[in-house]
């Protein structure tokens, strides 16, 4: 990515981005249009960024940016990969929207079935919070139930009966359940701490004959990145199978970023329904949710399970998603390529804070990760998590963005390398976090 010609603002001048803030946040909602972005959790103003190439960014000021937010996990290749920005301009060229079938969405259905094989039929839709309320709802219809088991710090996008003790933004906010749900809505929900199997099996053994679905990020990632613990997946498959309850694995974050077919690949379980999201799109609004033929053919038209979008199966996003895919399974190096790149910055990052003397614990799966401000040897659940001290991370993230690393303004929330980060990149996350737990190590 060129250097910007922009003339940098005189010292007495607010920034573009501050000045963009300023008036974001007279038209929007703490100026911006998700939660996270706003830095809340980090203090600042947040750089409003104007273009971004590979594994880089460039806001308003000029100012350049090693990214590991990656569009919160879009953007596994890199951003403007020239084969997603050709599959997209070729297919809007041809019309941007249609709501009409298309081509493309066959091929896309068919191509998620051969890599998730789980996903014998799926539906496309707009965003990971769509295929999240389409799934439940399909699971609901199937079993004519209405109670649904989610964990604590999970995030499973804004339907109402999920906002319960949710992770990512909502924590960061420091409002894990929002306003305007009604009680009865949330009351629909029930909340169990992630990695408790024996939980589950307690609620199952009271109350299973009520309950649709257990909804779970097989990998957590919106209280930063946490692992199942040992048999915890293959214990709610075990525990799913007995009670007759659909087993949903949300793998908007995971699918296509740990393995090639998710986590479900990687810890050998079956779901009865995935959610995907991000990845799949190439960084276009785009998701979809499947599984399991007899559970699909309840959707409508097959069946009385009503869901529809205008935009679902969007050409353009569709292309995207396409090409994204093609390129991920092309090279049979690419996931170990992933997993080695996010290994050497969590090693880094390591290193870097055992040398200030900062009790951090690192936790990635596939290419994805977090660093946790604790002193705890690991991180298992939300309460581990929220625990963390977050006036440290907020320290070390002030001090990486000043050294021009682009890490997700949250402790909630884990960081995404892609196929885009290579050498120049990681060096210049090793000398920035070497200063950012050094500033941590000196704060009073």
């Amino acid at each position: 990515m060129p250097e910007s010609s922009a003339p940098a603002s005189s010292p007495s001048a607010p920034s573009r981005s501050t000045s963009l803030f300023d008036r974001a946040q007279r038209h929007m909602p703490g100026g911006v249009n998700s939660p996270v972005r706003a830095f809340k959790a980090v203090g600042g103003t947040p750089p409003f960024i104007r273009s971004a190439k590979g594994a880089w960014l460039e806001d308003e000021d000029g100012h350049r940016y090693v990214d590991y937010v990656g569009s919160w996990g879009p953007m596994i290749l890199g951003h403007a990969h020239p084969a997603v920005v050709e599959a997209a301009t070729e297919a809007v060229q041809q019309g941007a929207s249609f709501g009409a079938p298309t081509r493309a969405e066959v091929e896309l259905a068919e191509r998620l079935a051969e890599l998730v094989p789980s996903m014998e039929m799926s539906r496309l839709v707009s965003s990971g919070t769509e295929a999240v309320m389409g799934a439940v709802r399909a699971a609901r219809g199937f079993t004519g139930r209405d109670q649904v088991i989610k964990f604590e710090g999970g995030y499973h996008g804004g339907a109402d009966y999920l906002l319960v003790k949710a992770g990512s933004g909502a924590a960061t906010l420091g409002v894990p359940d929002s306003a305007g749900i009604p009680a009865a809505i949330a009351g629909t929900c029930t909340v169990l701490p992630y990695n408790d199997l024996n939980a589950v099996k307690q609620t199952l053994q009271s109350i299973g004959d009520t309950v649709a679905a257990i909804l779970v990020e097989p990998v957590a990632g919106n209280m930063g990145c946490i692992p199942p613990a040992e048999g915890f997946l293959q214990g709610l498959r075990k525990l799913c199978t007995t009670h007759g309850v659909v087993l949903i694995f949300d793998e908007v974050m995971t699918g296509f970023r740990v393995a090639l077919g998710g986590a479900q690949a990687r810890y050998n379980v079956t779901p009865d329904l995935t959610t995907l999201g991000k990845i799949v799109g190439g960084g276009f609004p785009l998701a979809a949710y499947g599984g399991r033929r007899d559970i699909m053919e309840r959707v409508a038209p097959s069946g009385p399970v009503y869901q529809a979008g205008t935009l679902s199966g969007n050409p353009v996003a569709v292309a995207a998603g396409l090409a994204t895919l093609e390129q991920l399974t092309k090279d049979e190096s690419t996931y170990a390529q992933l997993e080695a790149t996010s290994a050497q910055l969590a090693t880094m990052a390591r290193e870097a804070a055992a040398a200030a003397g900062v009790p951090v614990t690192v936790q990635q799966v596939g290419a994805m990760l977090t660093v946790f401000f604790t002193e705890q040897s690991a991180v298992t659940n939300w309460n581990d998590s929220a625990a963390c001290n977050a006036d440290q991370f907020r320290t070390w993230h002030a001090t990486l963005l000043e050294h021009g690393i682009y890490w997700p303004p949250s402790p909630f929330e884990a960081a995404f390398p892609s196929l885009a980060h290579g050498e120049p990149e990681l060096t210049q996350t090793q000398t920035a976090l070497t200063a950012a737990f050094e500033a941590v190590a000196n704060m009073p």
